[in-house]
């Protein structure tokens, strides 16, 4: 009984015994979830999911959200954010931030709940968590349903003349042969078609033959390329505030080019982009960098900002892989899941290690024009070297009234009238050094009226050397070898004396000399110095020193301008004759130069690669491998996987036929391309959020023709270009089509569009005989200069290679050309997966007003007057039909007549040029 004596009631004592020694686990259905339910899930659950986290589905409410790490983290409810948030005192903290706060209780559940591991049973969710993957895009090419029995361009018109009857519409009638001719013109190279091939198409109306003429020309790939460098964001400046030149990254635009002209296979086209420094095709991999980047100058100097800097530049490629031939934005899944598409911020992270050792920089090109360029470049530089050698003979003479070249590190010449001489000293007084280092000179050449270095022959002493095996010593002044390696060095601070003396006294008249010939050291360089001569005896007398050069100035990096002044009028002729051969030597040492590399991306060990939390370079969380999207493959490759290889099997993965995204995206650019939009008129968006399919089996029936056909590019334009689709009048027929289907949507007529930038500018020229067809190499300046901080002045005046295609000029990124710009033509900040059409006053101005047009609308009358004669009927016709392809009607004559014998042929030109007929895709 002595157990009981504190006299409590048996029942109650039991109770309270039990209650503190056995607590029930917490039961997430019965106690858990409607908390959830009462307070949480009105911002973050089916239809709303604030700060990117969800929490009525179990597999979501683990995850890390936009602002912090995952919000449940069993068994610590104190590093929870969940608990952090409903205890917060903070008002702008406080979860839920309106209504009523959880009570006392509630927080104690959540707590212990946590505590004793989250447990979240399976399968008692309210809501059922939808399978991103179940989307038309990430599903297997189909060959089944409605496929017309056909395997050419009747095809086209089958799909989409079942889908114009599902709506009681039908294709409009062809149009017209001179319509045809001129949009399939424009649709493959981006010029009209000469008034000769008008009249030769009308003589046989052979549609495939003018394809294939079309598909054959240099045009194409040029009309081409431009619809892939917007995709892509091709620039040649890098981008960001300083917005500097990028001067090697048009080996790239040029391959390009090179690629639609040989009708390289798509598959092939993707994996030389990718690794074309194992195929061959150095340039290619310039799609990798396209991007804009900031330099290493520009990123701050703590470690830091460098990390932040590296993940912005590795993002941008894979944003670009996956925008590009993918179709899909990968790169939201930078910071945390992406919200709409099967991407994890794993994926993005695993992407991100395909092409983790990829670097933006410059690499040397191993193409036959590279080492071409090579031999020229070793050639020019040669005689450029002969000239300036030549340019030494006629420096102002020492101790004239001229003054003379300031001394420098590498070449310094002494002139001096003709003077017989037996010895010559040198004498050192002071160094560029402040006198603390010993000087130092590679080579002391004496040379005779006769051209003739006679120093190698003579006797060497000095006032005293340093010795340095192999480097410094007195026998290398004067052993004809140039560079810091083979010099002499004087064992005194700042001073020093050497002297030459010769087997015979000769006359000589030029003492040559050097700190450095290679040019890598420039201390240790005499700057006060005399030359005197010994004619036999012991009597010296001074011919040079460095009294009447300029001052001595380190700072200064560019030698000053060559001048004729001290010298006599036969060696001022010479020296102007030389001068005017060098600086053309050196745009084309340049150019050579430039023609070794391409900023096509250097590749190292990749850097190691980390799940980061919010995206952030400071929090990293795991490591990761290199591995494609989970959704659509399994690929993954080990860690350590050499850097090529993973880019190789990048390439392959994404080229696959299997792959389900590849051949869809790209044939809808292509359709894109001749129809103003795409089947997806999201073209570089076939994830969740793009624009589903106006003819879903048509996309599927191209994208497997695309593969069956070798993923020949040239191929899918002939199917496109030759159906009746295609073909059809532009015209609307009636309104109850309009009424239906107002965009065309659904293609019961081709739907007009206004040219591009590019072909407005390039068929001006064509028009007024000024295009020149001059293809490749570095782009021409559509601005006074080439990158900086600085505005840009537009050029208004263009000859030689200005007047080449547009996609040549040199492209400054964010600054859009002075007059086409106008015309919605990208500045390559963004990638432009289409372009969009605006319409806006200054089109108009800049086109009816600009020198451009002014210079090209003379030039098109002076072509007219050529090609017409003097008659002003003939001249009206000629115009018309150089401009749009017919003859003027008989109004547009009497029209026109009058202000020509008014105002000029030239005001005429200007005006077609602003006609609606000119600049619209019939």
């Amino acid at each position: 009984m002595a157990l009981f004596s504190s006299r409590l009631p048996l029942v109650l004592f039991a109770a309270t015994c039990c209650e503190a020694v056995v607590a029930a686990p917490v039961d997430f259905v019965d106690e858990v979830r409607p908390i959830f339910e009462a307070h949480c899930y009105d911002c973050h659950g089916e239809d709303k999911q604030k700060s990117g986290f969800r929490i009525d589905l179990k597999s979501k409410a683990f995850r890390s959200g936009d602002k912090h790490s995952p919000n449940i983290v069993p068994g610590k409810p104190n590093e929870s954010p969940l608990i952090h948030f409903v205890t917060a005192t903070d008002e702008e903290e406080r979860m839920p931030p309106k209504g009523k706060r959880l009570s006392s209780g509630d927080i104690r559940i959540l707590n212990r709940w946590i505590s004793e591991g989250a447990n979240w049973p399976d399968g008692v969710d309210l809501a059922q968590e939808e399978d991103r993957t179940d989307h038309w895009s990430f599903k297997p090419i189909q060959h089944s349903g409605f496929t017309p029995q056909v395997s050419s361009s009747a095809a086209v018109d089958a799909f989409i003349d079942a889908k114009l009857r599902e709506k009681d519409l039908d294709r409009s009638p062809p149009a017209d042969p001179v319509s045809w001719l001129r949009r399939v013109s424009f649709d493959l190279t981006g010029l009209p078609p000469t008034p000769e091939e008008i009249a030769s198409f009308l003589k046989d109306l052979d549609h495939a033959g003018v394809v294939d003429r079309l598909l054959a020309s240099p045009r194409y790939g040029e009309r081409w390329a431009q619809h892939w460098l917007d995709v892509v964001r091709y620039a040649d400046t890098h981008g960001f505030e300083v917005n500097t030149e990028r001067p090697n990254a048009w080996p790239y635009r040029d391959y390009v080019i090179r690629a639609f002209n040989n009708d390289t296979p798509y598959d092939q086209f993707i994996k030389e982009q990718l690794v074309g420094d194992d195929m061959g095709e150095d340039a290619a991999t310039g799609f990798l960098v396209t991007a804009s980047v900031l330099l290493p100058g520009q990123i701050g100097k703590d470690e830091p900002s460098k990390r932040l800097a590296r993940q912005d530049s590795i993002d941008e490629i894979v944003t670009n892989i996956g925008q590009t031939f993918l179709g899909l934005s990968i790169g939201c899944a930078r910071c945390h899941d992406h919200k709409f598409d099967p991407i994890t911020a794993k994926d993005y992270y695993s992407m991100q290690a395909f092409v983790a050792g990829v670097e933006y920089a410059d690499r040397e090109l191993r193409t036959p024009e590279a080492e071409a360029a090579r031999k020229e470049a070793v050639k020019l530089k040669a005689r450029l070297a002969e000239i300036d050698r030549q340019l030494t003979t006629f420096v102002p003479l020492a101790q004239s009234d001229a003054e003379r070249p300031m001394i420098n590190a590498r070449e310094n010449v002494d002139r001096f009238s003709p003077i017989k001489a037996k010895r010559v000293r040198f004498t050192i007084r002071s160094t560029i050094s402040d006198n603390k280092r010993e000087p130092c000179i590679d080579e002391l050449e004496v040379f005779t009226t006769d051209g003739e270095n006679i120093a190698t022959d003579a006797n060497v002493t000095s006032s005293g050397d340093t010795i340095v095996a192999n480097r410094h010593d007195l026998k290398f002044l004067n052993d004809g070898e140039y560079g810091n390696s083979r010099s002499w060095m004087s064992n005194e601070k700042g001073r020093g004396w050497v002297i030459l003396e010769f087997p015979m006294a000769q006359r000589i008249e030029r003492v040559v000399w050097g700190r450095d010939r290679q040019g890598k050291f420039k201390d240790r360089l005499a700057i006060d110095y005399q030359i005197e001569i010994g004619s036999g005896d012991d009597t010296w007398k001074i011919v040079a020193d460095s009294s009447d050069r300029r001052k001595h100035d380190p700072a200064e990096r560019k030698a000053p301008a060559f001048t004729t002044a001290g010298l006599s009028p036969d060696e001022a002729a010479v020296a102007r004759d030389l001068m005017r051969e060098r600086k053309p030597l050196e745009s084309k040492i340049l150019s050579a130069t430039n023609a070794q590399k391409a900023f096509a991306g250097a590749f190292r060990q990749p850097d190691d690669i980390h799940l980061l939390n919010r995206g952030d370079p400071e929090q990293p969380i795991e490591p990761v491998a290199p591995a494609v999207l989970r959704a659509l493959d399994d690929l993954r490759l080990p860690r350590d996987a050499d850097e090529q290889k993973r880019r190789r099997a990048l390439a392959d993965w994404i080229a696959n036929p299997d792959n389900p995204l590849t051949a869809r995206v790209m044939v809808n650019r292509i359709w894109q391309g001749h129809f103003g939009r795409g089947l997806v008129e999201t073209a570089s968006d076939f994830g969740r959020m793009g624009s589903e399919p106006s003819h879903p089996g048509l996309l599927d029936w191209l994208a497997a023709e695309f593969i069956r056909s070798g993923w020949s590019v040239k191929h899918m334009h002939r199917v496109i270009v030759l159906s009746g689709t295609y073909g059809q009048t532009s015209a609307v027929r009636n309104h109850r089509s309009l009424e239906i289907d107002a965009d065309a949507r659904l293609l019961w007529r081709f739907p007009s569009r206004r040219l591009e930038a590019e072909s407005i500018r390039d068929s001006m020229l064509a028009v007024s005989g000024q295009l020149s067809v001059k293809m490749y190499g570095r782009g021409y300046d559509l601005f006074d200069k080439r990158g900086g901080l600085s505005g840009f002045k537009p050029i208004e005046h263009f000859a030689g290679d200005g007047l080449r295609r547009m996609i040549y000029a040199h492209k400054v990124r964010r600054e859009t050309e002075a007059v086409f710009g106008a015309f919605d033509c990208p500045d390559a900040g963004q990638s432009t997966a289409r372009r969009v059409e605006s319409t806006t006053p200054i089109q108009a101005l800049n086109l009816f007003n600009s020198t451009f047009t002014l210079d090209q609308a003379k030039a098109f009358a002076d072509r007219v007057r050529r090609e017409a004669g003097s008659d002003t009927s003939a001249q009206i016709h000629r115009a018309y039909q150089l401009a749009l392809g017919r003859n003027a009607t008989a109004d547009e004559l009497s029209e026109a007549e009058p202000v020509v014998g008014q105002h000029g042929l030239a005001v005429l030109c200007r005006a077609l040029f602003n006609s609606n007929e000119f600049l619209f895709v019939p």
